[in-house]
Parts: C-alpha cells; sequence; structure tokens
C-alpha cells in the first residue's frame, strides 16, 4: 500500500466534525492518555452511570471516567503509585491494564471508596522497571490484549510492542496468560488499532512518524511483517482508534490535529484541534456521536486554553465498543 503525507489537507470537503470543540474537565494534565468509548452496558456494569469514555493520566497513574459532554468533568476510577499507560474490560467484566511494567488486574478497594486499585499480575512485560515503562495498550476484538513499553525518557530502541492472550477460554483463565514480543526494537510505540473482524492491526512508531500495518492471524494472533499505511511529516502519530466505517483516526502529536484515513491509506481529512498536543482519541458508538481527545501539556512554555485538557466535540460518524480482554 502507498504512504499518505499528512502534510496535506483533507480530499473532503466536509467535515466529520460537527460542533465547536470544548472542554469535558478544566484541569490541566502533562500527559493523558488511553481515550476509549467502553459502551453504555459496560459502564453501568462497571458502576459508572452512563460516563461510558474512560481515559488515563500516565505519570500519575489515574483512570477516570466521563460521559463526554463538554464540562461534564472526569471521575477518578483508579489511582496507582504506578504510571498507568491504558485500561480495558475483560470479558467477565473486570478489569487490566497495562501499569509500570506489568499488565495487571484493577479490582475494587476493600475500603469501600469505589476506586479500582491494583490486584494480581497477569503477564510482566520484558522490561527494565529502572528504566522503561508501559505506553499505550488496547484489546483486540480476539480477547487479546496488546502493551506497549518504551523507554522512561523515550530513549532510541528501548520500546517494544507485546502480546497477552490467555492460555484458555473463559473469565476463570484471565490470570492464566502468556506474553510475547510481537515487534521491537521500537522507540515510542502507540495505539494498536485493529480492523473490527481484528484480522488489521495499526501501530504507531512514533519518534519515526510512522503509521505501520499488520495482518493478524485470528486463531493464533500471530503477526505479519509490517508494512508502511502513512509517514506524518508533522508532529508524531501518538494514539489511534478506528470507526465504524472502518477509517482509522490517528492522533498527531506535536501537530495539533487529528487525521482521518480511509482503510486503504488515503487521507481523508486532516482535522485541527485546539491543543498543540493531542494523545489519543475515542469515538461514541451510540448516537448522538462525539469524539473524545487527550491532550498533553508536557514541555509546552505557553500552554493555550486546551493545551492538557480532555476535550470533546459532536461528530457525524460512529465509533466501536472497545474490545474487551479474554473470551
Amino acid at each position: 500500500m502507498s504512504s499518505a503525507s499528512a502534510a496535506h489537507g483533507s480530499t473532503h470537503s466536509a467535515s466529520v466534525i460537527t460542533g465547536d470543540w470544548e472542554a469535558v474537565d478544566d484541569r490541566r494534565f502533562s500527559l493523558s492518555e488511553g481515550a476509549r468509548c467502553i459502551g453504555t452496558e459496560a459502564a453501568a456494569r462497571a458502576g459508572f452511570g452512563d460516563q461510558h469514555f474512560i481515559c488515563v493520566d500516565i505519570p500519575s497513574g489515574r483512570l477516570f471516567s466521563t460521559t463526554g459532554e463538554p464540562d461534564a468533568g472526569l471521575v477518578l476510577r483508579a489511582d496507582l503509585d504506578v504510571p498507568l499507560g491504558a485500561a480495558a474490560r475483560t470479558a467477565g467484566g473486570g478489569w487490566i491494564a497495562a501499569a509500570g511494567t506489568s499488565v495487571i488486574r484493577l479490582v475494587p478497594a476493600a475500603d469501600g471508596s469505589g476506586l479500582l486499585i491494583a490486584g494480581e499480575v497477569i503477564a510482566q512485560l520484558p522490561v527494565d522497571s529502572a528504566e522503561q515503562r508501559v505506553n499505550d495498550a488496547v484489546a483486540d476484538p480476539h480477547g487479546r490484549f496488546w502493551p506497549g513499553a518504551m523507554g522512561q525518557q523515550g530513549e532510541e530502541g528501548q520500546g517494544l510492542l507485546a502480546r497477552v492472550q490467555t492460555r484458555g477460554s473463559g473469565p476463570a483463565e484471565i490470570n492464566s496468560a502468556e506474553i510475547s514480543t510481537v515487534h521491537a526494537p521500537m522507540t515510542i510505540p502507540n495505539g494498536p488499532a485493529f480492523s473490527a473482524d481484528g484480522s488489521t492491526m495499526y501501530f504507531a512508531e512514533t519518534s519515526e512518524g510512522r503509521i505501520m500495518r499488520a495482518t493478524v492471524d485470528p486463531e493464533t494472533g500471530g503477526v505479519g511483517s509490517p508494512e508502511l499505511f502513512a509517514q506524518i511529516d508533522e508532529g508524531n502519530p501518538d494514539g489511534m482508534t478506528v470507526d465504524a466505517e472502518g477509517c482509522l483516526w490517528q492522533a498527531v502529536y506535536g501537530g495539533g490535529c487529528l487525521l482521518r484515513f480511509a482503510p486503504n491509506g488515503q487521507l481523508l481529512e486532516k482535522i485541527p484541534v485546539p491543543a498543540s498536543q493531542p494523545t489519543s482519541v475515542a469515538l461514541s458508538a451510540e448516537p448522538p456521536y462525539r469524539v473524545v481527545v487527550t491532550t498533553a501539556a508536557q514541555e509546552l512554555e505557553n500552554p493555550t486554553e486546551h493545551d492538557g485538557r480532555v476535550i470533546t466535540a459532536e461528530v457525524s460518524v460512529a465509533g466501536r465498543v472497545a474490545d474487551s480482554f479474554g473470551t
């Protein structure tokens, strides 16, 4: 597939963004990430009410939920003592997370606070806890979990992308899992994101400005040789998601925009956002459709109004409910 350049504008005149960008919460984060739509049913089961979006603040180890509406606020759901890269639901209705250098269970605290706390370690990433940490992570349509790791300061060659899968079937097997490195060395991995059938994986080599695509064997999780999907010329590709039409949405850190690509790699739209460092993107799966974007304020000498904030806008396309770990 030919690569697409983010330096060029949209090939379509009508934007999928149909409303103004507004802040979900007034708080400013150094590195918010991991935006996901878990769906209204999963939100209700988790005790989150109608707060069907989640996101994290990586350095502080905090997980939040929100409706994604303007000024709705972010509700604290977990507060860990290690960096928190991302969280996902499990098939049994629980939670897992990429935290520190491990994939762990999140379990309800016994103190009645309603917060989730670190539980059992499901898998240990093959990294050094003093030099590396988790970054982004996501579950795929076949119940696997794909965490990335990177150097604490983004050191070259210290990153990797891994796959965690259960050895058996059903929620009871969650504590019996195996982890494999699927792509290394990397510097700063981001994503991945998957097609609806799980046969195509996208991921970013952030420091190199590349969005990669690879085939995935649905039965084994085996990954084919990655190929270049798009080269980003302005800014760096960060978090991503695939919408209900099969199009890839890419947050461009340092580029102040989102990019929406067709499955064939055609750049459909370059979407400006009012923050210079967008880090992840999620779309609601049910109407009224809304996009939620996390951003970062780190290393900005003069942040603007929305830098570091979680922002939202109305959109004309649907997302997909985030997949769960386990089968």
